[in-house]
């Protein structure tokens, strides 16, 4: 054991989530320009505690450190950069007029506070992917990642405390049954997103249905290599120890299964076993 924290209480649950709500109206007003700027400063601060972070990552769920530095860190920081742009680019398009004297036209609206739940395979990466356009969008967020994996999340807040208005920005800690259900069935989240498994996918949305809250589930992705017999077989091996084996196959993307046509699965089936016995 690294460290012990302590589990969100249901008062601070409830207290993080009235923070963000009341946060959300005047950071929901906030220019695209304002909005950027934060994320802009924010991917500048974790790119200088770039070291740092990737430290806090290698101990916070045990991948190489060279791994996190090299492949995550800049791609990290990259996000809210990327969102920061398209914070600048949320207005809507007229449609034309179907009906005489009427425009259609699409508006695109901060929902209101939304409760995120980060995985322990990427914890860091994942908290950017869910922080970073919900922001961008005027929205305020709490929150959780995986029980497992608090240390990077924790700095990260850290890192934005002085750069967001108080509130925008909440982080809990704890399980899901005690910190994740709560947070998710409040009345005043308005959204859920979830990186997990489908189990857990499948009970958020069951639990949140009668306040009709929009979810945004990835759970559980396969990825399958369709192997041809016109393939090099080589190339093949050699994409399947990279995409089959990062970061020791705990990925979404990860090359779970391999469909080979008949003429090649003999070899194939063999040069794979050369490469990794039994």
């Amino acid at each position: 054991m690294i460290l012990e924290i302590a589990e969100a209480t249901a008062a601070q649950v409830d207290a993080a989530v009235e923070a963000a709500d009341r946060a959300f109206d005047a950071w929901s007003q906030t220019t695209p320009k304002t909005r950027a700027e934060c994320l802009l400063k924010l991917a500048d601060a974790i790119s200088a505690q770039a070291e740092t972070l990737a430290q806090l990552e290698s101990l916070n769920c045990g991948k190489p450190l060279h791994c996190v530095i090299n492949d995550e860190m800049p791609a990290i920081a990259d996000v809210f950069r990327f969102f920061a742009g398209a914070a600048r680019c949320l207005p809507g398009m007229a449609a034309g007029e179907y009906l005489e004297g009427h425009t259609s036209m699409i508006r695109r609206d901060p929902v209101g506070v939304v409760a995120s739940i980060a995985p322990w395979n990427y914890p860091l990466m994942m908290a950017a992917w869910k922080l970073a356009p919900a922001l961008a969008a005027g929205n305020c967020v709490v929150i959780k990642p995986s029980e497992i994996t608090p240390l990077t999340a924790l700095k990260l807040a850290e890192l934005a405390k002085d750069i967001f208005p108080e509130g925008v920005i909440n982080v809990l800690f704890g399980r899901g049954k005690t910190v994740g259900d709560p947070l998710t069935a409040h009345v005043k989240v308005r959204m859920v997103s979830l990186t997990g498994s489908i189990a857990t996918g499948a009970h958020i949305i069951g639990h949140t249905a009668s306040s009709i809250k929009r979810t945004h589930m990835e759970l559980g992705g396969k990825a399958p290599v369709i192997v041809f017999d016109d393939a090099d077989i080589d190339a093949v091996v050699d994409g399947v120890r990279t995409f089959g084996f990062y970061n020791a196959g705990q990925d979404c993307t990860a090359a779970c299964r391999i469909y080979a046509q008949q003429g090649i699965y003999d070899q194939l089936v063999e040069k794979l076993g050369r490469r990794w016995p039994a």
